[in-house]
């Protein structure tokens, strides 16, 4: 019996499962934040789309560093070879959440209604992890296993 075509036969496949998973994300995600943010500016206006924008953009760096951090981490644990010092990857990690606190700091700072678009914008992987998981539904669907 053979594997069901949604699962990759080996390392390389699912790596590159792995890739075009990530690269749909921040496609997605980069999309997202573009269309939400000139919706919020006309319904909400400019504060609330420029604190959804700075949530949108933190979000972004903060799922790009922690791919990052996951796959330094995996270089670490697996490979024999030179790797990551931990005290990078510990950096790396603390970095990601020293950017948002400031960001959340300078919209506290500006208005109530700003906070609330700050996480929306910081909400924007679980949309588009949601998006992905109904992508990939759909696919089986369609494709079968």
């Amino acid at each position: 019996m053979t594997q069901p075509a949604a699962v990759p036969d080996d390392d390389n496949d699912a790596r590159d499962f792995a890739i075009r998973i990530y690269s749909r994300l921040v496609w997605t995600m980069s999309v997202m934040a573009v269309l939400a943010s000139a919706g919020l500016w006309r319904i909400y206006g400019r504060n609330f789309a420029l604190a959804f924008m700075i949530g949108a953009t933190v979000s972004l760096v903060n799922f790009y560093w922690l791919r990052r951090t996951i796959e330094s981490a995996f270089e670490r644990t697996v490979s024999s070879e030179e790797s990551p010092s931990s005290a990078g990857i510990v950096t790396r990690f603390l970095l990601r959440y020293i950017l948002i606190a400031i960001a959340a700091y300078v919209i506290l700072n500006s208005s109530s209604l700003s906070v609330q678009g700050l996480i929306a914008g910081l909400s924007l992987p679980a949309g588009a992890i949601m998006l992905e998981a109904l992508y990939q539904i759909f696919r089986v669907l369609r494709h079968g296993f």
